[in-house]
């Protein structure tokens, strides 16, 4: 009986795994060289300069649905409004980069 249990939930750890979405892991240090060269110039701070209301401090980037990697990958790679996109700029890994500094930043309040 407990290799049946042992057999099953083994089978479940792979399974659940296997197809399981892999976890967007951007390098912070490399995202803030990016940051610094493509973005600082709007977003110093983490600020807006073009509309203050839409920062990325946490409370902004939470209100607006934007806490996320994905969600920062997608505006970064697309733009949306005012913003640029900079999907033909920077390779995917460097957007990657910028959403891991961002959401550091972030929780860390822009220190």
């Amino acid at each position: 009986m407990k290799k049946l249990i042992t057999v099953i939930l083994l089978g479940i750890a792979i399974f659940t795994f296997a197809f399981s979405s892999p976890a967007l892991a951007g390098d912070a240090a490399d995202g803030a060289k990016v940051f610094s060269a493509n973005c600082a110039s709007c977003h110093a701070g983490g600020k807006n300069l073009v509309n203050a209301a839409k920062s990325l401090k946490k409370a902004d980037l939470e209100k607006y649905d934007m806490y996320s990697a994905e969600a920062i990958i997608a505006q970064v790679t697309k733009g949306k409004g005012a913003m640029p996109a900079f999907g033909k700029r920077l390779k995917p890994n460097q957007i990657e980069d910028v959403a891991a500094y961002v959401l550091s930043q972030a929780d860390n309040g822009w220190k």
